[in-house]
């Protein structure tokens, strides 16, 4: 089944996202999971994050964006986990 992981960074903490980038990236190849992902831009600047995985439940969604450096480094403002159906594309 495939879950969107809707994530949206704290006002000012840019720099945090582009500390933390490369072990968010690693973690995205070592995982295995991730069919596409990509971040959320206001006025050109990186805010958020759309990641689609695919995996079995839930809550097994849930614990791999539980585990990604982004969030361990407190980036993330608010994180939704959502079923979600691909239908174009």
């Amino acid at each position: 089944m495939l879950y969107a992981v809707i994530c949206r960074d704290k006002p000012g903490h840019l720099q945090t996202r582009l500390d933390t980038r490369a072990a968010h990236l690693a973690y995205i190849e070592a995982t295995g999971i991730v069919k596409m992902a990509g971040p959320f831009l206001e006025e050109g600047q990186m805010c958020g994050s759309l990641v689609i995985l695919e995996t079995d439940s839930l809550e097994a969604a849930q614990t791999w964006a539980a585990g990604d450096p982004y969030a361990a480094a407190g980036l993330f403002e608010s994180v939704t986990v959502t079923e979600w159906k691909k239908v174009i594309g």
